[in-house]
């Protein structure tokens, strides 16, 4: 069985380098209701705007944001959005970014309008200059990237055609990181992978490795198939084929293929994704992993990103949440005795459009009662939070003998279950400042409620919530049990 926690734990001691064709990436955010009277085009009513470092940039800000260090070399132009990509760079802790700057050259950009209302694209607008890189320009690159070289676990060549990837840049890189025994990650473009022989793995998506086997890639043989031909032909020890919703496949250039599942997620946005992809999997492999639970971590990553709006980034903590069994993770991450953990991933969660419940209770001998509960307040949303009252407010509530278990005993019997995403402890009578904190989309009870009495009705109903009384199960109460169990002893 292999340990996620602890590579996840390991890739703050990792260094990664990437080179490649950076860009900026820029979101309008609006809605449409109509259609221009000078042409038959929507009109967008802009709300916002989202600016990004993007591209092979966005490969450094996901191996940053999952705790390791990025070396990024790359190549700008001398204009405005050259200076934000620096100023962003410069913002980003874990990443030591090298620019060269080429004044020959615009800095790509991509201005993507989005209907924000149903997160659709409506239209791209680039600028750039795809056009090879001039030979001055490229041995800065080479000299970046080889000063930096001795320091990484990995190199990820993340190429989007843009023209930094030159074949003398290519060639000088891979050859280096092999004479050092560095695995290379190459995110291809183009139909000529030759550009690419010796890289460690090499990473298409479904249609590049048709277009650049000639070969069917529709069926799972099939992919395996040109895969492992690819790599036999390039010499490279495996390629990873992403397939959108049907996963990935790991074909080796001899041995068995591996094909995993793509986690069922609600898709917002897969810009981005693939870059999310070679980060976790470039980092893997500079700790030291193999490719098959590397493979598994960035099919998780991809998960991740794809939930999110626009170019999203993924952190350790979001990848836990898929490979690793929510009973090892609930101490840390499903127990909010400080609510700022609470307001994290309330955050997260609203960003991810998905639908937040609540209930609360002292929950001391669990029983079948209280699973039902649960149990139907998971059923009713997405994400459950279960209130929990501390110590003091039981022996207020309950009297001096309760509870029986104390508050850390209680979070953590309620964060081993499935149906609980996250356990708040509340030290007031009442939960009702946990609830106006949560202001969650259903409020759940039992039976010996009525709707009107429910602490925190008003607030939910208010924002456009409901409220759900689920019957209780004849027999159960804490306070029976504990009575039981005095009478026996």
């Amino acid at each position: 069985m292999f340990n996620y926690d602890q590579m996840l734990a390991d890739f703050a001691g990792q260094t990664v380098l990437c080179v490649g064709d950076l860009m900026l990436d820029d979101y309008v955010y609006g809605g449409v209701s109509r259609i221009s009277p000078e042409a038959p085009a929507p009109v967008i009513a802009v709300r916002r705007n989202q600016i990004v470092v993007g591209g092979a940039g966005n490969v450094a800000r996901n191996v940053a944001s999952l705790g390791a260090r990025c070396v990024f070399v790359g190549v700008i132009g001398a204009d405005d959005a050259g200076g934000i990509l620096k100023s962003a760079f410069a913002a980003e802790k874990r990443i030591d970014a090298r620019l060269v700057v080429d004044r020959s050259r615009v800095t790509t950009r991509k201005v993507r309008f989005v209907s924000e209302h149903h997160s659709t694209h409506l239209l791209r607008a680039d600028w750039e200059d795809a056009s090879g890189i001039a030979p001055a320009i490229a041995k800065a690159v080479i000299k970046h990237a080889l000063d930096a070289l001795p320091h990484a676990g990995a190199l990820v060549l993340s190429d989007y055609a843009k023209g930094v990837l030159t074949p003398e840049v290519v060639r000088a890189l891979i050859d280096a990181a092999v004479k050092r025994g560095l695995p290379v990650v190459v995110d291809p473009k183009g139909k000529d992978y030759s550009l690419y022989r010796g890289a460690t793995l090499i990473t298409p998506n479904r249609q590049e490795l048709a277009d650049a086997t000639h070969r069917p890639a529709t069926t799972s043989d099939e992919v395996a198939s040109a895969a492992a031909g690819l790599a036999r032909d390039f010499s490279a020890q495996a390629v990873l084929v992403t397939r959108s919703e049907e996963g990935m496949t790991l074909a080796p250039a001899n041995g068995e293929a591996v094909h995993v599942p793509a986690y069922r997620v609600r898709v917002r946005d897969v810009s981005g994704a693939g870059d999310t992809v070679v980060a976790a999997i470039a980092t893997m492999l500079a700790a030291g992993a193999e490719f098959e639970p590397a493979m598994r971590v960035a099919n998780a990553a991809a998960a991740v990103a794809v939930g999110k709006p626009g170019t999203a980034v993924v952190e350790p903590m979001e990848l836990r949440e898929y490979l690793l069994p929510a009973a090892s993770r609930a101490d840390e991450e499903k127990i909010a005795f400080d609510w700022a953990l609470l307001d994290r991933r309330l955050a997260d969660w609203r960003v991810r459009g998905l639908r937040v419940g609540f209930t609360n209770g002292v929950f001391d001998l669990l029983h079948p009662g209280h699973i039902k509960v649960l149990a139907q307040s998971r059923a009713a949303c997405d994400r459950l939070v279960v209130g929990l009252n501390s110590d003091a407010s039981v022996k207020r509530l309950k009297g001096a003998e309760r509870p029986m278990q104390d508050e850390h005993a209680r979070a953590e019997v309620l964060a081993a279950l499935e149906a609980v995403d996250l356990v708040a402890i509340f030290t007031e009578d009442t939960p009702l400042a946990l609830i106006e904190r949560v202001r969650p989309n259903v409020l759940v009870k039992g039976g010996d409620y009525r709707p009107e009495t429910v602490v925190g009705r008003e607030i939910v109903e208010a924002a456009g919530g409901e409220v759900i009384i689920v019957p209780l199960v004849a027999g159960h109460s804490t306070t029976s049990l504990i009575a039981q169990s005095r009478k026996k002893f």
